[in-house]
Parts: C-alpha cells; sequence; structure tokens
C-alpha cells in the first residue's frame, strides 16, 4: 500500500496535478521535528515533500509546503509552536509536493518565492499558485533579524532547483537536489529540465557553502557528509550509464542495473530512463 501511494502521488505531481479522474487523496499523517531552536522540519512516512520552517519574532519563513490537501493540517501544526504567521514560502522546485499549497498560502498572505525557471514550468502546466518573487541565482530574505540565502546553481532534478542556506544556523534545506534514505530512490525529472550530467557539477557548487546540517527533499534530516555521498552517487550512476551504452546494453539491461545498483523503482525509471541513456550517448 505505501509504494502504490507514493507512486500514484508522484504520478500526480509529474502531470502538474492534471489529476484527470483521480480522486484527491486525505491529508497526511504528518510529523513535527524540532532541528534546532528555532528550525522545525514537517515530514510524514507515506507521502513525499518535506518542510523546512524557521521561527522569528516578525513572522515565519517556511520551505516547501506539500500538496494542496497538506496545507489545513500543516498550519495548524506550525501553531502548536508558534502564533506567528508565514511571511514567506520558498518552493525549492515546481513539483506539487513541493509547492501544492501555493494558492492557499498566498490567501493567507504569504509571498511565495521560487526561481524563476521553476515559476515558467509553474506556468507552462497551469499550475495554481504562481510565485511573485523569483531568483535567477541568488538572494537574501531578512526576517525578525535572521537572514536565509537562496541560491540557483543549475540543472539537477529540474532545471529550476534552488537550495535554502540558513548560514546563522550552519544549515541547509537542500529540496529534490538531495534525496536522503534506502527507500527514497534519485528522480532525473527530464520533462522539467533535469540532468544526471549537470546533477554532479550543481552539488559540487552547493558543498561549497559553510553548512554542516541537511533538510533534504525526502528522507531523515542528515549531514553534509552524506550529501558529499550523494554527490558521488551521482555521478556513479551517470559513469555506469554511460559505460553500458557504450558496451552496447540493451535498455532493459540497465534498467535492471538502476534498480539493482540504484535503487531505482518504476516511476524514477519512467521519468529519467530516457533522458538518461540520451545523455549517456
Amino acid at each position: 500500500m505505501k509504494f502504490n501511494y507514493l507512486k500514484l502521488c508522484l504520478s500526480i505531481f509529474l502531470c502538474s496535478f492534471v489529476a484527470q479522474g483521480i480522486a484527491q487523496p486525505p491529508p497526511s499523517p504528518i510529523e513535527l521535528v524540532q532541528v534546532q531552536d528555532d528550525i522545525y522540519m514537517i515530514t510524514n512516512p507515506f507521502v513525499p515533500g518535506n518542510i523546512t520552517f524557521m521561527l522569528t519574532d516578525e513572522g515565519i519563513l517556511m520551505v516547501d509546503n506539500k500538496f494542496a490537501w497538506d496545507y489545513d493540517n500543516v498550519m495548524a501544526m506550525i501553531a502548536t509552536v508558534s502564533d506567528q504567521p508565514v511571511k514567506y514560502v520558498i518552493n525549492t522546485h515546481f513539483h506539487g509536493d513541493h509547492s501544492g499549497g501555493n494558492e492557499l498560502a498566498q490567501a493567507d498572505g504569504t509571498v511565495v518565492v521560487a526561481s524563476e525557471n521553476a515559476r515558467l514550468k509553474m506556468v507552462e502546466d497551469n499550475m495554481s499558485g504562481l510565485p511573485t518573487v523569483t531568483v535567477d541565482e541568488h538572494a537574501f530574505i531578512h526576517l525578525g533579524g535572521k537572514v536565509v540565502e537562496i541560491f540557483r546553481f543549475g540543472r539537477s532534478h529540474t532545471d529550476g532547483d534552488v537550495v535554502v542556506y540558513f548560514p546563522e544556523h550552519s544549515l541547509l534545506a537542500a529540496g529534490d537536489m538531495f534525496t536522503y534514505g534506502a527507500d527514497v530512490p534519485q528522480l532525473i525529472d527530464y520533462s522539467g529540465g533535469g540532468s544526471a550530467r549537470a546533477w554532479t557539477r550543481t552539488l559540487d557548487e552547493v558543498l561549497r557553502l559553510d553548512f554542516e546540517t541537511v533538510i533534504p527533499g525526502h528522507g531523515p534530516v542528515t549531514n553534509k557528509a552524506a550529501m558529499a555521498e550523494f554527490r558521488d552517487s551521482t555521478l556513479n550512476l551517470r559513469l555506469r550509464s554511460q559505460e553500458m551504452v557504450r558496451n552496447g546494453n540493451s535498455r532493459e539491461e540497465i534498467a535492471d542495473m538502476l534498480r539493482n545498483e540504484f535503487n531505482w523503482a518504476d516511476f524514477t525509471l519512467d521519468a529519467g530512463l530516457d533522458g538518461l541513456l540520451a545523455e549517456s550517448q
């Protein structure tokens, strides 16, 4: 049941929520994790998309906001630790498990921020809750005497991924540029501009930042060393694929390698295999 539900939700957001004939799922059973004194993560065991939020005396800054049907539960959970409003939400990319709550957030007065590329993809896919502030390469948000930085270094999971850096906390909210855990396979969304070839170089730039704690797009809180290991895995994936293409291995043989060595599932193969083969030529 867990895998089928995950597959359904991923299918929905990769189609930009054109959920024709698919009933809206119930709200997710979310969990609250305190990462530092004023930094929290909202997660759950079934449906993808972590949320990071920072408390200040002048409001809350949030990174990602899950699906629309999770919005009320997320806001109720935030209210258990703060009575401040959410002033900003930063979408790490356009997928609905990270941006689906935008329209409801905007109705509550929250400013939605994303990369310009992510916004363009949302426009192309006729998604609601378009960001009103966009970032090209680097931006700062100052709130309640605290600062966060937003960086877009290049293509990875999509071509609009950003990471959100909390310099005073030595913490990074990575979005799906970095996913963590054996049951969370890497997904290259070529239809969204993702690239296996560019992913490694993009992570090299991220790893130059000074941080220790990492909140991934999917999976538990971890650290910079785990992100560096993931970077190496992105390189190994590309090299293995290139090697098999050069050796004339079949599509199914390469798919089996991705399943066995990199834990790819059917939905990651559907989204990424054709693009990976094309990049491996």
